[in-house]
């Protein structure tokens, strides 16, 4: 793979619903990009997605993506969060509604919603919630207690109904994602539209929050998405996105998670507003992680060059590139997206 090929397996771009299907199709060619995440709620059902997710697909080549296919993503949790509706697509409950059933019965739901996902063309679900969200918090917590997206305030429950969904995915054919590392339910800010109420002062990194994202780990999670609050007991003012101490030194060393990570959104929220557009890609590269996630397709190419230009001029930059490429190839191997030479 090239070096522009390489930076562009590690940038997945939003798509709007309110856009066309071939919007994209220059910037992913153009810039070898590894994924696409469907946003902003599409409700003409499977067809139509079907419709869309087919001609993204279509643009995966060896001249314009070094042979791999696209990661085809969507944020389908349930509740307030599920971008994909209408025929063809169950009405999904919000996660504090799922957990009021058994496991048995969440991973048997699950797998029905990942075969619709899959039928969709969808490939990637960035699901479920591992956030636990405390009772002295609740509601008060923007990003997740707000819309009822936590299973529990229990973290051991937390970690069973993550363990539940995952099976489902599993068994529908959809990878799954547990997000958002290490955990946005002690915060009150929501980093997609503020950066003040985003610093949690209670984590630690042997939190017993952090156990569902154990479970998922263990359970072999395809990704884990780190999201950008910042952890003031782990690596006061920084955002988790950009934390090496987060992604390397506990996500992967302690937790020994050796998958593929993937950020939260960082081109449009607010959280890392203050950080240069490129910085946000290749900060997250050095932290660890491998692909970012843009809901605003004007950031790309910043992100994309800055990559490439940092991997020129600094040879231990173009080594963390080389892994973290290597671990998306992984990834597409495993799901049937590429095919070793």
């Amino acid at each position: 793979m090239s070096p522009s090929e390489r930076a562009g397996q590690l940038l997945m771009v939003g798509l709007g619903s309110d856009t066309s299907r071939t919007s994209l199709d220059a910037l992913v060619t153009g810039r070898h990009l590894g994924g696409v995440i469907l946003l902003g709620g599409w409700t003409g059902g499977s067809d139509s997605v079907r419709t869309t997710t087919r001609h993204l697909a279509g643009l995966a080549s060896k001249a314009d993506t070094a042979g791999l296919g696209l990661l085809l993503a969507a944020d389908q949790e349930g509740g307030a969060v599920q971008q994909l509706r209408g025929p063809g697509f169950s009405r999904m409950p919000s996660a504090r509604v799922q957990d009021q059933g058994s496991p048995s019965n969440l991973t048997a739901d699950a797998t029905r919603w990942g075969a619709e996902l899959r039928r969709a063309g969808i490939n990637v679900n960035l699901a479920p919630v591992a956030d636990t969200v405390p009772t002295s918090v609740g509601r008060a917590n923007g990003p997740i207690g707000q819309y009822d997206r936590q299973f529990s305030s229990n973290p051991e429950r937390v970690s069973t109904m993550v363990g539940a969904f995952l099976a489902g995915m599993r068994a529908g054919g959809v990878a799954a994602t547990v997000k958002h590392f290490p955990g946005i339910g002690r915060i009150t800010g929501n980093t997609d539209v503020t950066s003040s109420g985003i610093t949690d002062g209670t984590t630690t990194v042997d939190d017993p929050y952090l156990e569902p994202f154990r479970t998922g780990i263990q359970d072999g999670v395809e990704l884990v998405m780190v999201g950008s609050a910042i952890y003031s007991r782990i690596d006061p003012g920084t955002n988790a996105v950009f934390s090496r101490r987060i992604v390397t030194d506990l996500l992967r060393d302690r937790l020994s998670y050796d998958g593929v990570v993937i950020t939260d959104d960082v081109g449009a929220a607010r959280s890392v507003a203050a950080v240069p557009v490129g910085e946000r890609a290749t900060r997250f590269i050095e932290a660890g992680g491998d692909i970012t996630l843009t809901a605003r397709p004007s950031t790309v190419p910043a992100m994309h060059d800055a990559i490439t230009t940092k991997a020129k001029s600094s040879p231990a930059f173009a080594k963390q590139v080389q892994a973290a490429t290597t671990r998306v190839v992984d990834l597409k191997l495993r799901r049937g997206l590429a095919t070793c030479p």
